[in-house]
Order: structure tokens, then sequence, then C-alpha cells
């Protein structure tokens, strides 16, 4: 059985531009505009965000999520604080050392936690640890919403954090590269997991959910934003023509479209889930997002990369992760479900497990 075009669900990145960003994109690409951000279709999104969050907010945009992030954390830190997050969060283990970089050496200071979260106890552990001068001060939980596991965190635990915090004098980060899949599992307002729950700032993810390029950043909190648009600046992330990064936020926020594609997403992966219980595959975490992590055998792996199919199998957190994206498809779900069953089948020994193959 062969594959028509390699599928990829190595990570929702790989998919293309949605057609309403895209056609937002080819509207804004008529005639001249002003530059920098003082564009009108900047303007609008910057309104539309407000709205969606029901409160007044300073929006930026940057060209990719790690800078949102880096350039964030580096807003809210001075060189000596400390940044807490969970051992397996996107910001201490793939932005390539970037949020030290930015803040010009703030450290990163990891704690564990069941299923991808980071607990109460373990903030407060950590911010207790030590109060001396010699110790990088913590300034700033960052958490991961959804997580990196493809959990999501509740309304209730987001507020548990945040009056913890912001009882110890910490600043709360949010870096949502998976916002929209994180509201859409939970089915509740964006207010209730930001804002309202303690939240100062969020990264509010574009790429994973159908642009093209660019992402987001909010700044709940007003006065930590002052004098941001110089920080973005220096960093090489102050777009000329912003109407090509903002225009599409327009296709994405009208009619909530990206909530309808995070549904989406969420959708194929709960059946992905299902499908790899149902032949006898072990999924590591609860499925809540769009994200399937799964146990298999070598000779499956090597298999299904034969076939055309790619995921990821070196993850932090264990396991082979299946991503499905907005225009994932139930056929393909099918399709490579169907070929997991038939590899399975076919390489069983006498005791009934499946052979390593050696590829």
């Amino acid at each position: 059985m062969s594959l028509t075009r390699t599928r990829n669900f190595a990570s929702d990145n790989t998919a293309g531009i949605c057609p309403e960003a895209l056609e937002a994109m080819l509207e804004a690409n008529t005639g001249h505009s002003s530059a920098y951000g003082t564009d009108h279709y900047t303007r609008e999104v910057c309104d539309l965000f407000r709205d969606l969050f029901e409160t007044d907010c300073e929006v930026f945009f940057t060209f990719n999520g790690t800078a949102a992030n880096s350039l964030a954390l580096a807003q809210m830190c001075q060189p000596y604080h400390s940044v807490i997050c969970h051992e397996l969060a996107h910001v201490e283990t793939d932005e390539c050392g970037a949020p030290e970089f930015y803040s010009g050496g703030s450290k990163i200071l990891t704690v564990d936690g069941g299923d991808g979260k980071v607990s109460p106890e373990c903030v407060e552990e950590m911010t207790h640890r030590r109060s001396d001068l010699h110790y990088p001060k913590p300034r700033v939980l960052s958490m991961t919403q959804s997580t990196e596991v493809g959990t999501v965190y509740k309304p209730d635990e987001i507020k548990e954090l945040g009056a913890i915090c912001h009882g110890l004098g910490l600043k709360v980060h949010m870096d949502g590269a998976r916002f929209a899949n994180a509201v859409a599992h939970l089915g509740c307002q964006p207010k209730d997991i930001t804002w309202k729950a303690g939240v100062d700032a969020l990264c509010f993810g574009g790429t994973k959910n159908g642009l093209a390029v660019g992402e987001s950043l909010l700044f709940f909190n007003k006065g930590l934003a002052e004098d941001f648009e110089y920080r973005c600046k220096q960093a090489g992330q102050l777009c000329s023509k912003m109407r090509f990064l903002s225009a599409p936020w327009l296709g994405m926020l009208k009619d909530d479209v990206w909530l309808k594609y995070g549904k989406h997403a969420n959708q194929c992966a709960r059946r992905l889930d299902t499908g790899m219980r149902e032949i006898g595959l072990k999924v590591l975490y609860p499925v809540e997002s769009n994200g399937v992590f799964v146990e298999m055998p070598k000779r499956l792996m090597a298999g299904l990369h034969v076939r055309g199919w790619q995921f990821y199998d070196f993850i932090a957190a264990g396991g082979c992760r299946l991503m499905c994206s907005w225009d994932t498809s139930d056929e393909e779900i099918d399709r490579i479900l169907a070929d997991a069953r038939e590899i399975i089948e076919s390489g069983e020994d006498k005791s009934g497990e499946v052979e390593v193959a050696r590829h």
C-alpha cells in the first residue's frame, strides 16, 4: 500500500495557510498602505483582539513564536531575574536559549509536574528555594497552553496559579502557541483562561492554526508593555509591511474561524486517539488538544515511515508524537490507522509481539 502524497503528522506547522487567512492577506495586497503598523488593517485587528478578550490590552505582532515568547519574557524580567516553567516547556527545550539571550541573562528554572503542567506547589517551592542575592530572583511563571504533551490547563488551575504567583510577586506569561486548541477543548471564553485568571501576557499562536507566518502578543497588564515597540524593533521583529502580518488575523478572528480550526484539529486528534487504542497501542497522555503521543514498537515506526508517514519519535515527552492540523482529514487518519494495523498484523510472532525491524 502506498500513499499518493506524503502526509505529515510531525507538526501542525507543516500545514499550509487556511483559505480565510490567505484571502485576507490578498485583500491587503491592494494599493499602498502606511508602514510599521500604522495601517488600518493592523488597527482593526488590534480592536478585534480587544473585543475577543473583552478587555483593553496592548497588541503586538512578531514573525514567530520564539520571538513572541522570548521578547515577552525579556520585557517582564531584568537580567538578574529568573523564569519558572515546566521542564518540557518550549521556552526551555526548543528556543535555542532565546529567552536568556533577549533578556540579557535571565535564567530558566524548570520544575516537573504531571501531564506537562506546572503545579502550584512547585512554583511555591522554587520561589522560596533561595532568597540570597547569589541566586537569580524568580520573576515570571511561564505556562504553556496547550501543554507540550497536549493537555490543557483548566480555568481553575490557571486561577490558582495566577493567585499564587501574584501573591509571590511573580508575573504570569502564557505561551499560547496552541491557545485555539485549548479554548476549543474547554468551551470557555478566552478571557476565562487569561486575564480573568491572572495571566499578564499571552502569546496567541497563529502559525499552528492556519496562518502562513506571525504570532500575536497581548499584554493584559498594559504597564508591562511600556516601550515594547522599541524592543521589537531592536530584535528585528518590527515588520515594515505590517499589514501582511496583521491582516491574515482578520480572516481568523472574524466569525471565530480560529476556533473552528482549533475544534477541527482537536476532533481529528480524538479520532486518531480512539483508533490507536483500538489497534492495541498505548496512548501516553490524555488527548485534550491536537496532539497524540503513542508508544510504538520500532518495527511499526519504521513501517509507517517507509509508507510515507512522517511524525516525531524524539520528542522530550517520550513516545511518538502525531499532530493534527486545521486541514487534517478523517480519510488521512483512517489511512494511517489502516497502515498501522496492517503492519502490526503482518509482523506478529508466536508470542503476539511485534518484531523489531532492522533498517
